[in-house]
């Protein structure tokens, strides 16, 4: 098959890479339809890119533009993007047409049934909650759910998150599970060999949060549970929250400073290359995902496939595939003193913290390749194909899944 895979502001371009080799690994020819690069983000790894959004305003052409007129003219971009994106796809007619991400829901649901005459359209849920209640997303929420009848095909990576689109009257043919692939190799393959029994188990000293910088993932939480760490172990640990920003820092670094902690914390803006991943995920890190939204991460299946132990909130796949005491620490969204708990005792506790990492790194092997998930992925599309009738049409589905009256 050819897959036109869609994802307009490149959201998730560690999982469209991996997703489009695991595609090509199962015998189908990928493009990945997106916005230019920036330089540290290579090259695109080996995948064939379409820069057809944003050519007008991305990278730092409008960066020194006030906020408003900038996301304005972003918005006519996106239009014209989308517009030029039906027009390509026309001529170029692939096989299946699968969105990773809806930038601008309430517009984008206005090309896509000109896309459904191009080829079957699937959709990537990746929130349950659009864009994760972001307070900087509003406009981005309208509509978002509205679009789900539009496509022949959706994919999501948690049960429970299939359950409430059952429940929304999605029908079930239309939604299936396929888990999130590990990022970043396998720990399973590349753990490093086993200390001698007599050897002490090395204390983990740094907490890490790595990914997007976005208001759901908790980094004041996150300080918050630091500052409350006894100060004797606080001098000892540090705190880092690394990834590129998509809110204002400055609160963070007040608060930070408020709590007496500024000096052990650093908060570093910046886009992550991928040779960097492993030193960050090394053997002193401990990874905290103290989201207070989530279906599935990125940055776990990371933590999995260097195998270190996790501090997390008790939502989505965290709650899903780690087991608390097990794999590390499951504490409750917005409590800052539970997440103190959990990370004091990762510090205090190195024969827990060792025995941790070691569940977490035997997760890997559960986890499906990206070719396994490439071939589930092509299964979807079959599906969607087949639900279609002949002329490139299927029965109208209304937005929460309910057929639309005739």
């Amino acid at each position: 098959m050819r897959v036109a895979l869609v994802d307009p502001s490149l959201f998730t371009l560690p999982y469209d890479r991996m997703l489009a080799l695991g595609l090509r690994e199962a015998g189908h020819d990928v493009v990945l339809h997106t916005r230019a690069l920036e330089p540290a983000e290579g090259d695109g790894g080996g995948v064939a890119l379409a820069a057809d959004f944003y050519r007008a305003t991305g990278g730092a052409r409008t960066a020194w533009l006030p906020e408003p007129l900038r996301l304005t003219l972003k918005g006519i971009d996106h239009l014209a993007s989308m517009a030029g994106l039906v027009a390509r796809l026309r001529r170029e007619r692939p096989d299946v047409i699968h969105f990773q991400w809806l930038p601008l829901p309430f517009a984008d649901r206005l090309f896509l049934p000109a896309l459904a005459r191009v080829a079957p359209l699937v959709l990537t849920v990746h929130d349950s909650n659009p864009f994760n209640g972001n307070p900087g997303s509003r406009l981005q929420r309208i509509g978002a759910t509205d679009c789900f009848g539009a496509f022949d095909g959706m994919i999501v990576h948690t049960e429970r998150f299939r359950e409430r689109l059952l429940a929304r009257g999605v029908p079930a043919e239309r939604v299936t599970r396929i888990p999130h692939g590990l990022l970043g190799g396998s720990a399973a393959a590349d753990a490093p060999s086993p200390a001698p029994a007599s050897a002490a188990p090395r204390r983990p000293s740094t907490f890490l949060l790595f990914g997007q910088i976005k208001p759901y993932k908790g980094a004041d939480v996150l300080i918050e549970a630091f500052a409350r760490l006894p100060e004797a172990l606080r001098a000892e640990a540090r705190l880092r929250i690394v990834g590129k920003p998509y809110m204002e820092l400055a609160p963070l670094l007040e608060l930070a400073g408020e709590r007496g902690v500024a000096g052990r914390v650093a908060v570093e803006p910046r886009f992550v290359p991928e040779e960097e991943i492993p030193a960050l995920f090394g053997p002193d890190s401990i990874p905290v995902f103290p989201y207070r939204e989530i279906e599935a991460s990125g940055a776990l299946t990371l933590a999995i496939a260097h195998g270190r132990p996790v501090i997390a909130s008790r939502i989505g796949s965290f709650a899903e595939d780690l087991q608390d005491g097990a794999h590390g620490a499951l504490v409750a969204p917005d409590d800052p003193a539970a997440l103190a708990a959990a990370m004091e005792r990762m510090l205090t506790d190195p024969d827990f913290a060792a025995r941790c990492a070691a569940n977490v790194r035997a997760l890997s092997t559960a986890v499906p390749s990206w070719g396994e998930i490439g071939r589930k992925t092509a299964a979807v599309y079959d599906a969607a194909r087949a639900n279609r009738k002949p002329g490139g049409t299927r029965p109208a589905v209304a937005a929460a899944g309910r057929r639309a009256p005739a």
